[in-house]
């Protein structure tokens, strides 16, 4: 069992499912009680498990929840981390344990899953539009009167179509709805500060809806030029508190409080100081930070994007790299070439191929360092071509099933690839698990 907090989640069940022989990373040939994998004696390091198999380092998952905890209560911001990084109960309870005001998704389904385990505030950062996933959300909501659901909009037309869903679907209270502000070029998102007030006049303006406040999303940019990128930010920011402000003055936030919501994983510490210190409204502002990737952060786009984070925050422990991927060495047919069990099916490889870490032959002992001229350079479906230096020891040393552990570039693909990881200490003894629900 591993040592989680959980905020009171329905979490018991998953603890006592049967998993089936067939389950990804798992060694089982008979079912077993989820519940029971901690105490089965197994280590990665020992190939105790099936190959590839994806871990969670729980020291490090920890460290990153009280990190991230300690940040926003320094700075006077609310974390809503988007669950659609993990899609896991068993971590979104660890970041309500935390601190998290609510967890924000991505879809209508998204939701239903959140509900389904207990989590009783959701922010939907997303347009709500197809009449089923509408219809469902209102379901939800009707239903479970405490349950919160906090959705978007970005032009009239999406405005009309949740003001007609909630005239058809009548709730207790107003559907809460943010106004989000986009980017020229990039996804959704009202284009200019005058297209965004019109919005936010409708919702105001339409009879089962409450401008609950605005939004955005600064994550999208990111270049080669970080000081522009920086500036660009920091534009964005100002056109958000600007409107704010706008509605604030033209008396269409009427709800208890105003939400003022931004933050992905790349930059969330520039919208902290930009909107944690805004205030003189007429009712309090609550800045939400929505990063979902600082719980595992990871070995690529992130790892670097999160080192600039810790010096512009002056240095410290900062975020740490909770997920691995292993697999063993199926092939050696070249003196520089080693095929590893993974592939496209086991990690991400839309933002960078996975980073080879650790190697290992297995059995008692510390892995070691893998040398830094080491690459991954393709994955098919299910291989990974680790290329190692030429003339190097590890050419001769590196054998048929030995592991490699990896690092990985984008989270948030590499958990929809797994049903179930495990979670590991230190010294890679399994734990427990954590059950992904995508």
């Amino acid at each position: 069992m591993h040592t989680l907090p959980h905020d009171g989640l329905a979490l018991a069940f998953l603890e006592e499912q049967l998993l089936q022989p067939g389950m990804k990373g798992l060694p089982i040939t008979e079912p077993l009680r989820q519940g029971a994998i901690g105490v089965q004696g197994w280590n990665v390091l020992h190939a105790d498990t099936s190959f590839p198999v994806a871990v969670l380092k729980t020291s490090s998952l920890l460290h990153n929840l009280d990190w991230m905890r300690r940040f926003c209560a320094r700075y006077n911001v609310t974390l809503a981390p988007h669950g659609k990084t993990t899609m896991s109960p068993q971590l979104f309870g660890a970041q309500l344990a935390n601190g998290a005001w609510g967890i924000t998704l991505a879809t209508a389904t998204q939701v239903q899953v959140a509900h389904r385990f207990g989590v009783r505030r959701v922010l939907l950062a997303n347009q709500l539009v197809a009449p089923s996933d509408v219809k469902a959300v209102l379901a939800l909501l009707r239903g479970d009167p405490d349950f919160e659901c906090i959705v978007l909009a970005d032009s009239l037309a999406g405005v009309a179509r949740l003001a007609d869903a909630v005239g058809t679907h009548p709730l207790a209270r107003p559907l809460p709805v943010l106004v989000e502000l986009g980017l020229a070029g990039k996804r959704a998102g009202c284009r200019t500060p005058e297209e965004a007030i019109t919005v936010a006049r409708a919702i105001a303006g339409a009879p089962g809806l409450l401008l609950a406040g605005f939004e955005g999303y600064e994550g999208l940019l990111v270049s080669d030029d970080r000081a522009a990128d920086l500036a660009a930010v920091d534009a964005f920011l100002a056109q958000l508190v600007a409107l704010v402000r706008s509605a604030d003055d033209e008396g269409l936030l009427t709800g208890a409080e105003i939400i003022l919501s931004a933050g992905g994983s790349s930059y969330f510490d520039v919208v902290a100081r930009g909107f944690g210190q805004v205030g003189g409204l007429s009712r309090p502002v609550r800045a939400v930070l929505r990063s979902g990737c600082y719980l595992t952060s990871d070995h690529g786009t992130y790892h670097r994007l999160l080192g600039e984070l810790d010096d512009r925050e002056g240095g410290g422990s900062g975020l740490r790299p909770a997920l691995e991927v292993w697999s063993m060495v199926q092939s050696r047919p070249e003196p520089t070439l080693a095929i590893l069990t993974m592939g496209k099916r086991d990690a991400s490889y839309d933002a960078d191929l996975p980073i080879p870490l650790l190697y290992h032959r297995p059995g008692p002992g510390t892995p070691h360092p893998v040398p830094s001229r080491c690459e991954i350079f393709k994955l098919n479906d299910q291989h990974a071509y680790l290329r190692l230096p030429e003339g190097h020891p590890l050419c001769t040393e590196l054998g048929v099933g030995d592991l490699v552990g990896c690092g990985i570039s984008h989270p948030c693909t590499t958990f929809d690839k797994w049903p179930l990881l495990l979670a590991v200490d230190d010294d890679y003894h399994v734990r427990g698990a954590i059950n992904t629900c995508f």
